[in-house]
């Protein structure tokens, strides 16, 4: 039974290199670079895939993309770099911490100095033209080889997500709500807008989407596992097993019944999970647009439709104050996260017990003055200096 719980191939086919089918409409020309070939270590790719490398094809779509992709990643880089001084050493220990920041909020939507959020802006639109640019690609090639175009549509939905964080920016008029470049700050960035948001889990479109992911990774597990369960009886031939029910899917399916109370099909277990993994990203663009935009407060939203106790009212803030924390995550050199602190009337001095009413001065302290109730316009009489004459 061991020789069944692993998550590596256990069967390697190895034969000539498969070139594939010809695309007669290529811009590029129907050839493919190279031949394709298994590399030395051939055998231990061929433990998670088809070890066979090549032949590649990228066609104009694809070098376009990589191009814009490989110059957005220079852009962030180069600037990483440069916000420790150009040190190598510098830049390996502080990588994780370092990022490429948004424009400030002062901005707006106007195009700023490249080293106020100008490199920023530069790298996104790099980084957005070569995602599209390759979903193009995918698209193009799943309808050049006869494919339905499923894949590019579930990309699609990614990327929709993706783009959710350049719209919403867009409808509340500030660039610096955009989500910076770097590992921790982007982090920090989520954090941050869930805060300045009202917590972003009262977002019912955030609910869903964690729904679908949790349901996805469910799903995928359930049906990867039943699949594994039943191959030593021909289960992974599912397109067979989809229009001629073997043992294998018999068995799976009375296991599903017994478990779960129903079965999915060898087909529309595929569609269960495509379209889980796609609402995933898809309710979550919803809601990234809704934030800021339709809901201001998303705390106050659950309060105000019954979803959460409304608590103790504290740090109220004025309309004013609310448009003065938007988009300041980062807030002011140095950076911090937002806040806004009531300006607090310094108290008077306290004073000491020997100059309250009643009290006598300690031994050897000097006796209070007593203020004049109106300054005196007249200078004070000149004193006759010691030995001297008046």
């Amino acid at each position: 039974m061991l020789e069944y719980q692993n998550i590596f191939t256990r069967v390697q086919v190895r034969t000539q290199p498969e070139a594939g089918l010809p695309i007669p409409d290529s811009l590029m020309g129907p050839g493919r670079l190279g031949k394709g070939m298994f590399g030395p270590l051939a055998y231990w790719a061929g433990k998670f895939g088809d070890a066979q490398i090549g032949p590649i094809y990228l066609g104009t779509t694809g070098l376009l993309s990589l191009m814009f992709g490989f110059l957005a990643f220079e852009i962030v880089g180069l600037n990483m770099w440069a916000s420790v001084g150009w040190d190598p050493v510098e830049f390996v220990r502080r990588l994780p911490w370092l990022s490429l920041e948004p424009p400030p909020p002062q901005y707006g939507l106007k195009i700023p100095p490249l080293n106020q959020g100008g490199w920023y802006l530069l790298a996104g639109a790099c980084l957005s033209l070569s995602i599209v640019l390759w979903w193009i690609r995918t698209y193009r090639r799943a309808r050049a080889l006869g494919m339905g175009t499923h894949l590019p549509w579930a990309f699609a939905s990614a990327i929709f997500l993706f783009s959710a964080f350049y719209f919403q920016p867009l409808l509340v008029g500030s660039w610096s709500e955009m989500v910076p470049f770097g590992i921790f700050p982007h982090l920090d960035w989520t954090s941050a807008f869930s805060i300045r948001y009202g917590n972003l889990y009262y977002n019912p479109f955030h609910a869903l989407s964690i729904v679908f992911l949790y349901g996805s990774a469910v799903l995928f597990a359930m049906h990867g596992a039943t699949i594994l369960a039943v191959s030593r009886l021909g289960g992974e031939r599912e397109i067979e097993q989809i229009t001629d029910r073997g043992t294998a899917s018999e068995r799976a399916a009375l296991f599903w019944r017994w478990v779960m109370g129903f079965n999915a099909t060898m087909e529309s277990i595929h569609r269960w999970a495509w379209w889980f993994a796609v609402l995933t990203t898809f309710t979550g663009g919803i809601g990234i647009i809704l934030t800021g935009t339709v809901v201001d407060n998303w705390y106050l939203w659950g309060v105000k439709h019954g979803l959460v106790a409304p608590y103790p009212a504290q740090n109220v803030l004025t309309e004013e104050q609310k448009l003065e924390l938007r988009g300041r995550y980062q807030g002011t050199s140095p950076d911090s996260f937002p806040m806004y602190n009531v300006p607090v009337t310094p108290a008077a001095p306290a004073m000491p017990d020997s100059m309250l009413p009643g009290m006598t001065p300690a031994p050897g302290a000097a006796p209070p003055a007593t203020p004049s109730a109106t300054p005196s316009a007249t200078p004070p009489a000149a004193t006759t200096p010691p030995g001297g004459t008046k």
